[in-house]
């Protein structure tokens, strides 16, 4: 219908013209009370946020010379991240010397995904930047 009539129907309705989807072929509006409208907007949004899930990204640190039992302990830590269902940053960091044996030391995180193979799906694969490798973790679904 004309613009022009549907600002008339508001009009003696005693409500508002609203624009619902403005940017489709032709405008879709609706006559409500704006105020209302506005409300019940806003309350939708603050009851889709409370059940949105951040999902937060945790750190663990390890390097080329980690012993099995200190692995073990990295990985139970891990494990415990994951299954709150946050996302884990496994990050091998080299310092010296140790620049040098990078490609030895890979097998370090592929250790640790297969540890965590049960659980936990390897989202990014080990990738050298600067003097780290790191790979992430997520949760299997």
């Amino acid at each position: 219908m004309p613009v022009r009539e549907a600002m008339k129907l508001a009009e003696e309705a005693g409500v508002d013209l609203v624009k619902i989807a403005p940017t489709a072929k032709p405008p879709v509006c609706k006559i409500v009370d704006y105020g209302k409208f506005k409300y019940e907007q806003t309350r939708k949004e603050k009851e889709a946020k409370k059940k949105q899930k951040v999902i937060e990204i945790k750190e663990i640190r390890l390097s080329p010379n980690i012993d099995t039992n200190d692995l073990n302990t990295k990985v139970n830590a891990a494990r415990k991240f994951i299954t709150k269902g946050d996302r884990v940053k496994v990050t091998l960091r080299f310092r010296g010397r140790e620049m040098t044996h990078m490609n030895s030391s890979k097998h370090i995180l592929d250790d640790f995904a297969q540890a965590l193979s049960d659980i936990a799906v390897m989202e990014k694969a080990p990738k050298v930047e600067g003097r780290s490798m790191t790979m992430f973790l997520a949760e299997k679904r």
